[in-house]
Order: structure tokens, then sequence, then C-alpha cells
């Protein structure tokens, strides 16, 4: 970056790294590594919430292998699905898992699959039970069908590919089997809701590389974003999308730090230097792009941040994030709360999450400007769009054009999005559909969103 130190990544934790085909889980000490889920917990075959984890992973196993029976011959050339030979083995502290291609078992909190046994071993002890109690049955489903990805990729033979790349190829086999669940196929999962998916794409938050890690790290899984990609791929294009994952197709965001000193600080910005920069990078950014939309000059718009209780008179606001913000039609701005929701959004996410919702409201003033609908479902996901447009824009510029985003500053934005994705409870728009829409202004740029 010229002139100014990059964004901060998400979570400051340790990556849990363990044979092959592992789920990786990241935690720190901070709130950071604990993001709240959106939703209840799901419902597994019209069972309680105090469901015993364990059962749930042997039921999810089940259902997995019933949905490759049907699928995997679509991707094999007619080859039937042989279901995995060597079990599924929970373990523990006190009983470590089997063996795996000569390395000695030890304790992880981990999942994964093992190619040389040809079976499935979890962490029935601290994983599996955080990730149930946390986020709810159906992300425990997809952490098994994620597993029984890498094995579909072993019956394939098609793991001749950079572990990055793997790992998101298993995530997408998982998404698709997510979709054979949302379309009612499953006897296991039943009645799946917009917010139980929801909580699913919270708990990738914790399942992401903690942020710095290079993408060509042979332990690399990816970041949250390119996760959360891979599982939207699964769900809304199936198992054939999945099994056409190469190095050369897969859109891979994760970058390393790209100095000491950024690696030692996280690249942090104080909260007000960041309000400062984002808006008036925001600014100058729709300044330049706003004409080629509408034909039409930007006109500055002034950004307002109040204190709790005192939000700046509009009669008819398009609100986000709860009504914590919003953009003024009447008056031609936006305004957020400045305590409740900005430095909370800074000091619990990161300061990307303060990008991620300024971006929100500069893109509700361009769809009320060029005379659209901010508030119904198209025009919430066409706002998402537009502020990941500007996000294309921070990552595509070349490194001394202002400031730039840095490691973990995508999953700050994801991390955002499912905070005022459940904010009030009444969005129609979905927080999976939300990403999606984001993902593509990100990967796409602001064609994509007219």
């Amino acid at each position: 970056m010229s002139g100014r130190r990059p964004l901060r990544g998400l979570l400051a934790g340790v990556l849990v790294a363990a044979l092959s085909g592992c789920v990786v889980v990241s935690s720190g000490p901070s709130d950071r590594s604990r993001p709240a889920p959106p939703g209840g917990l799901g419902r597994m075959n019209d069972s309680s919430a105090t469901a015993d984890p364990g059962d749930v992973v042997t039921r999810a196993l089940r259902d997995v292998e019933r949905f490759w029976q049907g699928a995997y011959p679509g991707i094999s050339d007619g080859a039937a699905f042989t279901p995995i030979r060597g079990g599924y083995h929970p373990y523990t502290r006190s009983e470590p898992p089997p063996a795996c291609g000569g390395q000695q078992a030890q304790y992880q909190p981990n999942a994964f699959y093992c190619p040389d046994g040809d079976f499935i071993a979890w962490d029935a002890e601290t994983l599996i039970p955080q990730l149930y109690g946390d986020f709810g049955p159906l992300l425990v489903g997809f952490v098994m069908a994620h597993e029984y990805g890498h094995a579909i990729q072993a019956r394939l033979r098609a793991t001749d590919q950079p572990t990055v790349v793997l790992e998101q190829q298993a995530d997408c086999f998982a998404g698709a089997w997510t979709a054979d669940v949302l379309a009612g196929r499953s006897a296991a999962f039943t009645g799946v809701t917009p917010a139980q998916l929801d909580n699913t794409v919270a708990g990738m938050l914790l399942l992401r590389d903690e942020p710095g890690t290079a993408a060509q790290n042979p332990q690399a899984h990816g970041n949250a974003f390119d996760r959360i990609r891979a599982l939207q791929d699964g769900v809304e294009k199936g198992v054939t999308l999945c099994a056409g994952y190469r190095a050369d197709n897969v859109p891979v965001t994760e970058v390393p730090f790209t100095s000491r000193q950024e690696a030692a600080t996280g690249g942090d910005l104080p909260y007000a230097e960041a309000v400062n920069a984002l808006s008036e990078d925001a600014q100058a950014y729709w300044q330049r792009v706003y004409p080629q939309l509408t034909g039409r000059p930007w006109e500055q718009l002034r950004v307002q941040a109040f204190s709790s209780g005192a939000a700046p008179a509009c009669p008819t606001p398009a609100a986000s994030a709860g009504g914590s913000a919003f953009y003024c039609p009447d008056g031609d701005f936006v305004a957020f709360d400045n305590e409740q929701l900005g430095q909370q959004l800074y000091q619990r996410i990161g300061d990307n999450a303060v990008g991620m919702l300024l971006g929100d409201l500069f893109a509700r003033a361009v769809q009320d400007r060029r005379g659209a609908e901010t508030q119904d479902r198209a025009g919430q996901l066409a706002v998402d769009c537009f502020a990941g447009s500007w996000t294309n824009d921070l990552l595509t510029r070349e490194p001394a054009s202002g400031i730039r985003l840095s490691p973990g500053d995508l999953d700050e934005a994801v991390a955002a999005l499912l905070a005022f994705g459940r904010a009030g409870g009444r969005q129609e728009a979905s927080a999976f559909e939300r990403i999606a829409s984001y993902r593509g202004g990100v990967l796409k740029g602001l064609p994509s969103c007219t």
C-alpha cells in the first residue's frame, strides 16, 4: 500500500492440521475466534437440539453415502460407487485415532480421511461437540461430507492437485450434498431453514486457514471467502462442476503477508483512521465508476457517525444492520451508530468489517440514486454486489494506488455480512444469498452487478 498500512486480518488463530484431508480449525483467545451463529440449531430427522453429536455424525455419514450412491456414476464414467472400506473412527485424548500411512496416531481436534486405510476419523471429544453446540447438526454433516469428498477424490484418482484445490473441491462436494439435503431428499436432515444454512456458513469462519497462510502452503485449505465460495459452487451447480476443479480454474484469493511488519501487526489501522480511509476510498471509487453505470456524475456522499440514541433525522431511511446504519434519500447522506455498530464491528471482527459496512451504505446510495429499490430481496442483493465491486477494485489495483486488502480482509467482510444478515430477523435475502452476491462483485467486478 502507498502511504497507508493494509487492513487487518480476521482472527489471530492457531492453525491445527493433521494427516490427509483434514479439517482445519482456527481458534484464539479473543471474541473474534468464535463467530456467533446467525440462528438456532438445525433439525435432524425431528430430533431435539440436545441430540448426541456422535449420533449426528453416524447418521450424516450414512446420508452422505446415500447421496454418493446416486451421484458418483455421473462423474466416474458410469463406474459404481464403493463405500469406505476402512470404517469410521471417533477418537478422544485417551483413545487416539488409528495410524495413517505410517504416521503415529496422536490426538488433535480434527477430522480427516486416511487414503491408505480408506477410513474417516474425527475428534469426538472436542471438535464435533463444539461445532454441533455452536452451529448445529448441518455443519457437522458438512464436515463429514467434506471428508467423504476426499474419499471420492481417491476413488476418482484425482489427487494430483495443490492441497488448497483438493480441500476446496471437497468443500464443493460437500456443498453438492447440502443441495441434496435442501431439496428434501435426505431422510436424516429435514426442514433445513435459511437460518440453519447460515449457521453452516458461519461455522466455516472457524474452519478457515489462519490469515497470512499462502495458497501454496502444503497444508493450506483456503480462507473462509474461498471455502464458502466452494460450498456455494456445490450447492448451486452440483458435483459435475466440483469434479472439474483444477489449479487453473479455481479462483484462490488466499495470499501471504507481504512483509514482516505486516505479519507482526496484522496490518492494523486505528479505528478512526480506518473509517476515514475507507470512506475516502469508497467515495473515490464511485466518483470514478458511477458515470459508467448511469451516465451521470457522482455527487459527494456525506458520511455521518452518530452516538447511540442520537441518530440524525431521516423520514424514510434505507436501513442496514438492523437499523443501526442507513442511507437517507431525503438528505442524501449515510449514517451509522459509532459505538454500538462501527466500533463493535472493528473490535469483534476487524477493520474490513467496517469496510463492509461502508461498502453497503455507499451501495445503497448508488441504488437509490439510480432509481432502484434497496430494501426488497433483489435490491439487497444488488447492494451486496455493488459493495463487492468496490472490494474487487481494492483487490486488483496496483500496489501504489491507495489502500488495499491484506490477508483476512475478505473473511472479515463475510463475517460482517453474516452479522448484517441476521440483524433484526426480517431480512428477505439470507446471509448465504448475500455472500454469494457479494462474491460475484468481488470476483467479476461492477459489470456482474448490472
